[in-house]
This record gives structure tokens, sequence and C-alpha cells, in this order.
């Protein structure tokens, strides 16, 4: 089985170090992330790891090779692209302090999208629980969200997270879209808010390293957009009460023994 390095493939950098990019380049097709280079996966299915579905930065190889090195962890990662629906990607009502605004999911029954699931051994998992202290793990069942696999076949679910503050409204009263094109968001944002540039500059540039320099600035910033009534519900909190540890009902029970 031969791969190719992520710098080969334009997968290598990581937002949290380029925050501008976030959610970062995602691959073209499923394959496994090993250490520094992408494989051809076996196959789409790993009962003995648990599906997360990545919706942001844990889509981009670059970002989950770092949060794996930081804790040692060098198993793969298999990655498989994968349609779905009942789920869009919104707009996390938090100012991240790696200098940028995340992507939540929010429940939408009409959305159709194509996203990657991460199978996570249990050490992965915990690496990625603990790499989301704004998020909260919840099991997502089908039928409510639909995962196709490149088969045709799908999922009973997937993990994903969801964010503890809610999710950004657009003009509408809907839940915004996170656009992928964190230029482009950050700019709409400092547009429609004077007390929003006041703390973060005028520019994406000045915001990402104004909340990159003070993780209290982040905290002022979440709360403002409360305080502006941007934030709204994702849909999804239901599903996250209670629900970190595994699948509801199961505790830890779900997760494959610690290897």
């Amino acid at each position: 089985m031969t791969g190719r390095t992520l710098a080969e493939l334009g997968l290598a950098d990581a937002p949290r170090d380029h925050p501008l990019t976030y959610p970062g380049a995602w691959p073209a097709d499923s394959g496994l992330l090993h250490g520094d280079r992408m494989f051809p996966l076996e196959r789409l299915v790993y009962d003995d790891r648990v599906p997360v579905l990545a919706v942001g930065s844990n889509a981009c190889p670059g970002q989950l090779r770092y949060k794996m090195d930081e804790f040692g962890i060098d198993s793969p990662v298999p990655m498989v692209r994968s349609r779905v629906s009942g789920l869009d990607v919104g707009v996390s009502a938090h100012v991240s302090i790696l200098g940028y605004v995340s992507a939540s999911p929010v429940k939408s029954p009409e959305a159709l999208r194509e996203l990657f699931v991460i199978w996570l051994d249990r050490r992965q998992l915990e690496v990625i629980d603990a790499s989301e202290p704004h998020f909260r793990r919840a099991w997502l069942p089908a039928p409510e969200v639909r995962i196709e696999l490149p088969d045709g076949s799908g999922l009973t679910g997937a993990f994903a997270y969801v964010n503890r503050h809610g999710v950004l409204l657009d003009g509408t009263g809907a839940p915004r879209r996170h656009p992928g094109d964190q230029r482009a968001l950050i700019g709409e944002l400092l547009a429609g808010s004077a007390r929003l540039r006041e703390l973060f500059g005028v520019t994406p540039e000045e915001f990402c390293a104004r909340a990159r320099r003070d993780p209290g600035l982040c905290v002022r910033g979440t709360l403002l957009f409360a305080e502006q009534k941007w934030v709204t519900e994702s849909g999804f909190e239901p599903y996250a009460d209670g629900q970190q540890a595994g699948r509801p009902g199961t505790g830890s029970s779900f997760l494959p023994p610690l290897r």
C-alpha cells in the first residue's frame, strides 16, 4: 500500500497555525491518515472504532495530525467522505483562542452535505474531546441524520460536536451557514457590529491577531455574540445532554477498549 505526503497533497497546513484558512484543506476523497501521509482505504466501516462526523477542522489532515502528535498518538485515522442529510454546517457562537470562528452542526432536515466521517479509537477520541472545550459530543442517530457511505450503505448514526454556546444567526432569523471562507465570515461579522470592531479591529487579520494574543478577549467576544442577540440553538442540544460518554443510555460501553 503506497501513500503520499500531506505536503504533496496540499493538506499539511493546520488552521491552528493559519487561522484565516479555517476549516483547512480537506482531502479530495476518502483515505487513511497515518502520520504525515495519506493512504488508500481498504474498507469503509471500522467496528472497533467510533464514527465521528467532522464539520470543521477535524476533517483537515494537517489539523488532525497536529492534535494527535500533541498527545503522542501515532495510530492511523480512517477518513470516509460521505453524503450527509438532515444536518448543515453552522457558525459556532464563540471566538476561538486560535483566532477563528469555528463551525458547528445545525439541525436542517432539508440539507444535504458532503462531509467526512473519521473513525477513532478510544485514545484518539479522548484527544479530540480534549481539543473541543467549547463543544459537547453527541450521538446523532439515523434517521434524524442520515449518513451514506461511498458504497451506498448507511450508518446507524455518528458522533458530532455540538457547540455549548449555540450557533450564530443570519439576517433572516435562521442559523447562519458557515461559508467555509474564514476571511469572508469574519469580515461580515465585523461589518455588522461596531462593538465587535472595538474589541477585535476592523480587518480579519486584526481579528485573528488580537484573538490569539488574548484569551480574555475571546471570552468577551463570545459574550458579545449573545448580548447582541446573534445566537440561537443548533437543534442538536437534546442529543448532547448527558450523552458525551457514549451512545444514549450506554455510558462508555460503546467505546472500544483502550489499547
